[in-house]
């Protein structure tokens, strides 16, 4: 699944990994049920931790063009908003050879409004259900801090993103000439979560 993300934004010197605080999202203590993909791998969708952040920056790195994929200071700056959070899709056991991160969905919420920043899964756990699982942990995640809205950004000619989103009760807002570093349109998509179905 290539989705996408936010307005790139200038580097400064302060969006080093180090000063990087520990995420707190307010999941239950213990992991999320565990799902399948591809045919019965299991994966449960789980807080990040600190350890997995170079995994993420690659996966972002693998998942989107030079021009759409951040930086690892960008990336940092994004999940360390305050009010954001980032949930990882990590497969169950050893049943995946590797790494076993399959995904990562980094949101945030700004009192009622809460936004999709980039929701990323690796090549082969595509079309397998782990954006969807991703997503909707996410939407809960939201819905429990008060959002009523969700809102993101995908670029015009993402057409698997944009049939996602809608698959998912999002609708285009609107179109943002030149989002993408001035060089790309992006759609905003909203969906309204008190008034539709999570996930």
């Amino acid at each position: 699944m290539q989705l996408r993300k936010g307005r790139k934004r200038k580097k400064t010197a302060a969006d080093g990994w180090a000063s990087f605080p520990l995420i707190v999202c307010d999941l239950p203590a213990t992991l999320l049920p565990l799902s399948r993909y591809n045919g019965g791998v299991l994966f449960r969708i789980r807080q990040f931790e600190k350890a997995d952040f170079d995994t993420l920056w690659r996966i972002d790195q693998a998942c989107f063009d030079p021009q759409l994929a951040y930086s690892r200071p960008e990336m940092a700056f994004y999940m360390r908003r305050p009010g954001s959070f980032t949930l990882v899709a990590e497969a169950d056991g050893g049943e995946v050879p590797g790494n076993r991160i399959l995904g990562f969905i980094v949101a945030e919420t700004r009192r009622k409004s809460g936004r999709i920043i980039t929701i990323d899964v690796i090549a082969k756990a595509r079309r397998a259900g782990v954006g969807s699982a991703l997503l909707r942990a996410a939407e809960e995640q939201l819905l429990r801090a008060g959002v009523v809205a969700v809102a993101l950004e995908t670029p015009v000619n993402n057409a698997a993103a944009i049939r996602f989103y809608k698959r998912k009760g999002y609708f285009v807002e609107k179109t943002v000439a030149g989002y993408y570093s001035g060089q790309m349109d992006a759609l905003v998509m909203t969906k309204e979560l008190a008034r539709s179905p999570v996930g």
